[in-house]
């Protein structure tokens, strides 16, 4: 199943650990690029539509945001219980692991499914603000086959997720090429043909080949063993994903929030912020992708480490800990270079970046104000971001929620404060949040240096 992690125990230095790192790291990255690229090009063909076209994918796009939070609940939480019970060598644990990520997959999938098909035009009205106009019609159509085919994104991140918990990035990131590439075909033909509809329809077509080709490798990877407790085991990946959905999902609102505060800046600086997130967003995958990969790597050596002090109560919490500290200190290394190298690509690049999007004057010089400003905020969210990788693995996820909503709640205020000073003041103030979250995460990490072996460590 793609590369595993023996040999790379709490004595292994910082250059195993950063290799580990990387491995696990580009593939995820590929793996999220192809969903953007993907996207990029519904939307051009879509625009052959018109504009109330364009406005329905674009809120279902938000819409799908969302759904992403929900679906990070079983995905993330099973990753993290699988690669535990892998570096423990625990079959009995990596069975329930994986039983319990798929009930959880069996419970919300098709209750989103069917609940957003019967709600569809409620919830286009919603998301379009109320319009009356031609653009609520057609999101309801194109919900009418993406909510339901929206079970095939839930089905997909869970195989993700025992893959990835596996240790094997690679394949998740195959599946994507798939997918995408699959929709990159389908696209013209169906749009042609169906309208908007076919756009929706392409979408859950390339998913179900990739699905149903990732079954047959996850089939081949199955191990015998007893039968679980499914319900129990569905409660301790919600225990343990739940935190992680729930930080995606306070980012994307607050994202959605900081759009209101640039709004009162005029059409230009909202036109040129939305170019500008886009632009961020290839860096912000590195982040995430790093993410991934410290906590699947941290959640493993927890599970190597403990196997190997069974006995040894007294140097346990000891040796798990300097593991996910060596971890921890690597994983800073990789995201501080990846933000700083964004940085500075969007610093030169920012004229060519706003001239590739086809901006106008005014909205290119906005636009190439504000990357230019985003420096700090790139370096500290990296490092941010990607840390918490290693917390969400160690078992400390619950708290690093609590760092996300923290800096949510001083980024609004003080970006609504400076924007007088326009897009600049904003970059300040994304700034200045990442640098009070970062500053938290510092506090967090000295505790979790005394704190006993996370929960998620013992029986369930």
């Amino acid at each position: 199943m793609g590369h595993t992690e023996s040999g790379t125990g709490h004595t292994a230095d910082g250059p195993v650990h950063r290799r580990r790192l990387v491995a696990l790291a580009y593939p995820v990255y590929f793996e999220l690029l192809a969903s953007v690229a993907a996207g990029i090009v519904t939307m051009i063909w879509v625009a052959r539509l018109g504009g109330p076209a364009v406005a329905a994918v674009a809120v279902a796009t938000n819409v799908e945001n969302l759904l992403l939070g929900l679906a990070l609940i079983g995905g993330s939480g099973t990753t993290v219980l699988v690669a535990h019970a892998r570096g423990a060598d625990d079959t009995a644990a990596r069975r329930g692991a994986v039983a319990g990520g798929w009930a959880v997959c069996a419970v919300i999938a098709p209750a989103v499914a069917v609940g957003g098909f019967l709600l569809r035009e409620p919830i286009a009205a919603l998301v379009l603000g109320g319009s009356q106009g031609p653009e609520v019609a057609l999101a309801a159509a194109y919900f009418a086959i993406s909510l339901p085919g929206s079970a095939l994104l839930f089905a997909q991140f869970q195989l993700d997720a025992v893959l990835k918990g596996g240790g094997d990035t690679r394949t998740p990131m195959r599946l994507a090429l798939l997918a995408n590439g699959l929709i990159l075909v389908l696209d013209p033909l169906l749009i042609e043909a169906y309208g908007l509809q076919g756009a929706a329809l392409a979408m859950a077509l390339g998913r179900a080949v990739a699905l149903g080709c990732g079954l047959l490798v996850l089939r081949r990877h199955r191990t015998a063993g007893p039968r679980v407790a499914v319900a129990r085991a569905a409660l301790r990946t919600l225990r343990t994903g739940l935190p992680m959905g729930a930080d995606f999902l306070l980012r994307m609102a607050a994202t959605l929030a900081l759009v209101g505060v640039v709004g009162r800046l005029g059409v230009a600086s909202v036109a040129a912020y939305g170019i500008a997130t886009k632009a961020m967003y290839v860096a912000t995958m590195a982040f995430y992708a790093v993410r991934q990969a410290a906590s699947i790597h941290t959640a493993h050596l927890l599970g190597e480490g403990e196997q190997g002090q069974q006995g040894q109560e007294g140097q346990e919490g000891q040796q798990v800990h300097q593991g996910h500290m060596a971890v921890g200190r690597q994983t800073l290394l990789v995201a501080g270079t990846l933000g700083t190298l964004a940085a500075g690509l969007l610093f030169a690049g920012a004229p060519a970046v706003l001239a590739a999007f086809g901006a106008g004057p005014e909205v290119a010089g906005q636009g190439a104000v504000f990357l230019r400003c985003l420096g700090p905020y790139l370096i500290l969210l990296a490092c941010f971001i990607a840390l918490g990788g290693v917390l969400e693995g160690s078992g400390h996820s619950a708290r690093l929620l609590r760092i996300t909503a923290l800096g949510a709640l001083v980024q609004l205020p003080l970006a609504y404060a400076l924007s007088g000073l326009g897009l600049a003041g904003v970059a300040l103030a994304m700034g200045l949040a990442a640098a009070v979250q970062c500053a938290a995460l510092g506090l967090l990490v000295r505790r979790v240096r005394q704190m006993p072996a996370p929960v998620f460590s013992r029986a369930a």
